[in-house]
């Protein structure tokens, strides 16, 4: 970066809670400190969970999530806004019209539609009020199966990346770790551009990959990063996260984000 600043780039994160750590705003936050950046949490929904599943979710208050981040956004100059779960319809609004008032802020949403374990986490109207936030998104992060649920009527993951990009998101980010392949392969769609980044596809199921990989994202576009190389070096952070994951209850694998880079 040529200016010299005397603060760190600043992240503002929507996002539920995960009592495991694994995933949801504590992911955010490790993820995004880990590269230098300071976070501003507002929390849009608690969630009951362990390391299985989602058990119950329950959203915070509109007025309490549009206050949390009115009073920031009032105060701090925010570098880049990072979307995670969103809890309900009424908050998605709230959402939009914060996202409409800020336009010159870079946004990465990740459509967490559903939890690792399979709980659902939205509901249809949700996801069609979602298309709303698609103009004033800088890059989508959606995994091939809540692709699915964008744009039902494509005929590919590529159809569906372009799809989304028509309909407003500057770029999106279709990741590969739910797909029965033996590479992820992660597929980034602008409107003139399409560029596949694969990796070994490691054994075990890991609870928060698609948070720790969008707030890195986030966290590099905060520091001024282009795109595409944000992306690259997100994927790669995130990779050893997963790598040098560890098991901590019953079930999905733990990223380990305060690892240094081996």
């Amino acid at each position: 970066m040529s200016h010299h600043r005397t603060t760190p780039p600043i992240v503002l994160i929507f996002a539920g809670n995960d009592p495991t750590g694994g995933a949801g705003i504590c992911a955010d936050i490790e993820a995004i400190t880990h590269f230098g950046c300071q976070p501003l949490p507002i929390i849009t929904a608690i969630t009951v969970q362990d390391t299985n599943n989602v058990i119950r979710l329950e959203p915070v208050s509109t007025e309490l999530v549009t206050q949390q981040a009115e009073t920031i956004l009032n105060d701090i100059k925010v570098d880049a806004i990072k979307i995670g779960l969103i809890g309900s319809v009424e908050n998605l609004r709230a959402i939009e019209s914060i996202l409409k008032s800020h336009p010159d802020i870079p946004v990465i949403m990740d459509t967490i539609l559903r939890a690792g374990g399979g709980a659902s986490l939205s509901n249809e109207s949700i996801v069609e009020r979602l298309h709303d936030l698609l103009p004033l998104t800088t890059l989508l992060t959606p995994n091939s199966d809540e692709v699915q649920q964008l744009a039902p009527d494509a005929g590919s993951l590529d159809e569906a990346g372009e799809m989304l990009v028509k309909a407003g998101a500057q770029a999106v980010l279709i990741t590969g770790t739910h797909a029965h392949t033996d590479d992820v392969v992660n597929t980034l769609y602008t409107a003139h551009t399409k560029s596949a980044l694969d990796w070994p596809r490691l054994p075990e199921s890991y609870h928060g990959s698609g948070c720790t990989l969008a707030s890195s994202i986030a966290a590099k576009i905060a520091l001024g990063e282009e795109l595409h190389q944000a992306v690259e070096e997100a994927q790669q952070f995130t990779w050893q996260s997963l790598k040098q994951g560890y098991k901590i209850g019953n079930g999905q694998h733990h990223p380990n984000r305060t690892h240094q880079a081996k």
